[in-house]
């Protein structure tokens, strides 16, 4: 069976490395000159910065991607975080670190709270393992059981951190499976050579099984016969395929069939498309002497302007830097309404992390940002519309078709691993 995958990205490459596996003739086409898009590692100074998603797996090596990369046979070695930490005020109440601040562990955050709000918090946390709360955002959910200032700080520096979205913006059934994912995989892990490293595990899989993947090469159009997905056209060359797989999101993938969406039955699909929001964030790369966080998990800063979270991934794989030097990387939310003005929130991004290492000497490598055609996620996390489209044999991978509790990587492996059921059952 000959399956065209577009797109060799995270979720274009799992996609084509199963498939590949199961015997499947597999074509990739890229528009980029590399492979990898917003997962793999851009070389600069001697430091291994990534080009989109952090150098971490948020579940390690007990997670969904983990364990399709094993089904895959992609060699890669991901090592389980330590530990997560929390930065707080020395003093409960106070709006910033000016006084001070020490960190705490991920499962101490409800320490700061009152004993009455502990008990209720881990009453809530039985009751709601059966029976999920919905038809809210977290936030709302959050104010309406426990109304206290510092669970929505957390919410948001977590939320900012995972999703790139406040803790008003995302459902809160999408959180629990979140949370229950984190109890059923664990917590975060770094693999072995950064993001290039999954990248080139994979691609090895694919060649090792025949596939073919093109880099230059854009896709222009979508082909569609009586309803099903029948090939692409790129360079004005007709490549005919029975399975076709984009790693593009819902909307770009639309585009290139737009021709074909035109039957009354697509109304439901172009309406629920227009619908769809990609989520914005700012990434800042710090070199340094000395380590900065000090641990290979994620520092989680709840009471900062933007940043939500920083991780230092040389703890887990020294050889992303240059001997003795760290590589510090930090991520922060950024509102749709402030995409606009980048300068202003990178400044205050900066601002942040002097004092979150105070007195502490680091080099600013480089500021990336995320937004519009090239976003964190094509569609902000719980408004995943699935992996299917109006039409047969054509299929939706990636940041924009997510599976539900699935964190980032997370969620795009268990979008593939879905995709794969309906295709190898």
């Amino acid at each position: 069976m000959k399956t065209i995958v577009i797109g060799a990205g995270l979720g274009g490459l799992l996609s084509a490395a199963r498939l590949s596996k199961a015997g499947h003739e597999v074509e990739v086409f890229e528009r980029l000159p590399i492979t990898g898009g917003r997962f793999t590692n851009l070389s600069y100074k001697g430091f291994q910065l990534s080009s989109g998603a952090f150098h971490m797996i948020p579940h390690g090596p007990g997670g969904p991607l983990a364990m399709l990369l094993r089904e895959i046979g992609a060699d890669v070695d991901i090592v389980r975080s330590e530990k997560t930490s929390i930065r707080v005020p020395l003093e409960k109440g106070k709006p910033d670190y000016t006084e001070g601040f020490k960190d705490i562990s991920f499962n101490e955050f409800p320490s700061l709270l009152s004993y009455k709000d502990r008990m209720k918090i881990a009453l809530l946390t039985v009751s709601t393992r059966k029976n999920r709360p919905s038809g809210s955002t977290l936030q709302a959910w959050i104010k309406a059981q426990v109304n206290d200032e510092w669970l929505i700080k957390f919410a948001d520096s977590f939320c900012g951190w995972a999703l790139s979205l406040k803790s008003g913006e995302v459902q809160v059934e999408e959180i629990f499976e979140i949370i229950e994912n984190l109890y059923r995989f664990g917590g975060t892990g770094v693999p072995i050579g950064g993001c290039k490293g999954v990248i080139d595990a994979l691609e090895e899989v694919i060649f090792e099984n025949g596939g073919k993947i093109h880099t230059g090469k854009e896709v222009s159009k979508i082909l569609i016969d009586n309803g099903k997905a029948a090939g692409v056209i790129v360079e004005n060359k007709k490549y005919e395929a029975d399975i076709l797989i984009s790693n593009l999101g819902h909307v770009a993938t639309a585009l290139l069939c737009a021709e074909a969406l035109s039957r009354e039955e697509d109304a439901a699909y172009l309406k629920m498309l227009e619908t769809l929001k990609p989520s914005a964030g700012i990434k800042i790369c710090l070199a340094a002497d000395e380590p900065l966080v000090g641990h290979d998990g994620v520092l989680l800063t709840p009471y900062t302007r933007r940043i939500n979270g920083v991780n230092e991934v040389t703890q887990a794989d020294p050889k992303l830097a240059p001997p003795g030097k760290h590589l510090t990387m930090s991520h922060q939310y950024v509102a749709p309404e402030n995409v606009k003005n980048l300068e202003s929130e990178i400044e205050m991004g900066l601002a942040d992390l002097k004092e979150i290492f105070p007195g502490k000497k680091y080099e600013v490598l480089l500021i990336q940002s995320y937004h519009d055609e090239w976003p964190v996620n094509r569609a902000a996390s719980g408004t995943d519309p699935g992996n299917k489209t109006p039409f047969s044999g054509l299929y939706v991978v990636g940041d924009g078709a997510k599976g539900k509790g699935g964190i980032e990587v997370e969620g795009v492996a268990l979008g593939v691993s879905e995709v794969m059921g309906k295709i190898l059952s």
